[in-house]
């Protein structure tokens, strides 16, 4: 495992619980809004091990019981089920996000995992501005959550021009059945393309549009504003 950052304390990445979190190195998409684009274009001369990273959240274990692993992109890395197997068996409970592109890898997660993030960027069509030339995994990876016994939420960020009020079907089509789907708000600040750093942001009121048009899909919707 390659780490190129951690972070001691968070509120808000892991519902319900305080978590510490780690980033992987590197992604295999390319997505303009990204906020993590330093972790694929620019890494750290160094990083940490898995080993260097149980240390850390062992030594952090009188204020968090919980772990979010998050990237770039966790699934790219080979040895992420043996990390998340070690991390559950010392008694932390696991988070993972993931963009899905890596179905056989997540499957192999998921007995070690007590949630899962997954993004839903934008529809089918749109995703060929992020990189990916073929979305089969993805897709694959969305049923997999839905037939499985593990906690789930598919995001979206609802960045402007990525994600219309046209596209917000065919994402509902995509997670149909799906138990929950979360739109989070767009904050054009330190972005892969510097032009979208300007960009206007959705108000809340298109948001909650969006929102109304995916309980049509989906069991529950909930917004992060």
């Amino acid at each position: 495992m390659k780490f190129g950052g951690f972070q001691k304390t968070s509120l808000i990445d892991f519902p319900g619980r305080i978590s510490s979190i780690l980033f992987t190195l590197g992604c295999n998409l390319r997505c303009p809004f990204c906020h993590n684009w330093r972790l694929i274009a620019e890494p750290p001369d160094s990083f940490l091990s898995d080993g260097d990273a149980i240390r850390l959240l062992e030594s952090r274990r009188r204020y968090v019981q919980a772990v979010v692993i998050t990237g770039g992109e966790p699934t790219m890395q080979k040895d992420l089920p043996v990390f998340v197997k070690k991390i559950k068996e010392k008694g932390f409970t696991v988070k993972l996000d993931t963009n899905g592109f890596y179905p056989q890898r997540l499957e192999r997660c998921l007995p070690y995992l007590d949630y899962v993030a997954m993004d839903v960027k934008t529809s089918c069509e749109k995703y060929k501005l992020l990189g990916p030339g073929d979305i089969g995994g993805f897709l694959q990876s969305i049923e997999m959550l839905k037939e499985e016994g593990v906690d789930y939420e598919f995001r979206n960020t609802v960045v402007p021009g990525f994600v219309t009020e046209d596209d917000i079907a065919n994402m509902g089509e995509m997670v149909r059945g799906g138990k929950r789907f979360v739109f989070q708000q767009f904050v054009p600040d330190d972005t892969m393309d510097k032009s979208l750093r300007d960009a206007k942001p959705y108000s809340p009121e298109v948001i909650a549009r969006f929102a109304e048009t995916m309980r049509k899909y989906v069991g529950e919707v909930a917004l992060r504003m």
